[in-house]
């Protein structure tokens, strides 16, 4: 009996150890929290904002923009899209980008 005392007091030091790493980061998450609240309602606010002007450009441009995601191979193979001054935008291959294959079912005509 005498010699389960000691393994019982280390098991309760142990328990209480865990009870306060707890507690510590249950504060911690709470700091956190309340610091990130205005940010998170800042991106609620944003995402309200945007939300609408997502949705119409999705409903004109998604078709075409699908189109355009499947004649590509990988946009990683392309640079920074270049805006010219009269309002036309060039996509330009990376020159380490691998040779581009057209999709042999396409009717369509490089230019």
């Amino acid at each position: 009996m005498f010699l389960a005392s000691p393994a019982l007091a280390q098991e309760d030091e142990t328990d209480q150890g865990f009870s306060l790493m707890e507690q510590g980061a249950r504060m911690i998450m709470r700091g956190l929290m309340a610091e990130m609240d205005p940010a998170i309602s800042s991106l609620r606010d944003s995402v309200d904002e945007i939300g609408p002007v997502m949705g119409d450009f999705l409903r004109e441009m998604g078709p075409g923009f699908a189109a355009f995601l499947n004649r590509i191979d990988d946009v990683r193979h392309y640079a920074f899209p270049e805006f010219l001054p009269n309002g036309d935008i060039i996509l330009r291959r990376k020159p380490d980008a691998p040779v581009w294959r057209p999709d042999p079912d396409s009717d369509e005509i490089e230019l």
